[in-house]
């Protein structure tokens, strides 16, 4: 393997490990210190302040203006909304059903690409297609039985499910551009861009912030500190790092890993339980994300 694809590999899997360990903290803290809109908004002020200061002791780029506002665009989309969507998921349902969701984001990827870019499916892709689909029917009908104890799962399985389609149109309206700049260039405007949209809306509303008075302890500034450095800035830093190495179907592959590490600390810290829809779901949706990622040898990827 090339030394290029090797760390756009590497990066892969400390991002998606890291947003997997940020899903059961996220839940942790939305609802109790922070709202959702106040969660977003610490994540993208504080990654605006980081990306920016790591600016001034870079070269300077040059963006055009046209590829300016689809890092823009892409940033709404694929932080703003789709964190948006995630924190208001966690409010809902929980960290295991959640990211097994977001397994489905290679066919998510495809899908789009077939309906905007015209990419062909084949058999074998239609019948991952199908077993993503059957594991997904699976959690909302155990979402619908009260298997899972959250407060609404359904509501929180289709706002999640928002998350992970506005996180694939990000992937693919973001694919060119993260091959003209750096990684800290595009984020330096993505958050930014963020951070005007999100403060605002949380003034407007005079939304309240635990976190951010007396009351507040150190488990939940530890966590505040992980999903914004960790999540937010290490995380988000590594996907277009990635994006320059690999594919985007590639990079979407590897958020199959996120349920793994996001369930496993759910359940030993107690957010959730074990049911035995669980693993069966696991399995229909990871298998699905492999049968779908697969391209035949001679063909050539869209997203190359």
């Amino acid at each position: 393997m090339e030394k290029t694809k090797l760390n756009g590999h590497i990066a892969l899997l400390v991002a998606n490990t890291i947003f997997g360990l940020a899903v059961p903290m996220s839940k942790f803290l939305i609802g109790t210190w922070m709202t959702p809109h106040g969660y977003i908004a610490t994540r993208c002020f504080f990654a605006a302040i980081v990306f920016w200061t790591i600016q001034c002791f870079l070269p300077k780029e040059h963006v055009e203006r046209k590829d300016l506002a689809v890092i823009i665009l892409g940033g709404l989309l694929g932080f703003a909304v789709s964190q948006t969507l995630t924190a208001w998921s966690l409010n809902f349902t929980s960290p295991v059903y959640f990211s097994l969701i977001g397994a489905l984001c290679p066919i998510a990827v495809m899908l789009l690409a077939f309906f905007f870019l015209k990419e062909r499916i084949t058999g074998i892709k239609t019948f991952g297609v199908a077993l993503g689909i059957a594991g997904a029917v699976l959690l909302v009908v155990m979402g619908a039985s009260g298997a899972t104890g959250g407060e609404n799962d359904l509501l929180g399985i289709s706002l999640a499910v928002g998350s992970l389609l506005t996180w694939a149109v990000y992937l693919i309206v973001t694919r060119k551009v993260s091959q003209k700049y750096t990684p800290v260039t595009q984020m330096k405007w993505m958050f930014l861009a963020s951070t005007l949209v999100m403060i605002p809306l949380v003034v407007i509303n005079g939304e309240a912030q635990p976190l951010y008075t007396a009351a507040c302890t150190w488990q939940a500034a530890a966590a505040t500190a992980f999903v914004v450095l960790g999540a937010t800035v290490l995380g988000y830093f590594m996907i277009p790092y990635a994006m320059k190495r690999l594919t985007a179907t590639t990079v979407s592959t590897y958020t199959n890993l996120q349920p793994v590490v996001a369930s496993i600390v759910a359940i030993i810290i107690g957010q959730d339980i074990f049911t035995w829809d669980k693993p069966v779901a696991a399995v229909l949706v990871l298998l699905s994300a492999y049968i779908v990622t697969q391209e035949p040898k001679k063909s050539a990827s869209l997203f190359r």
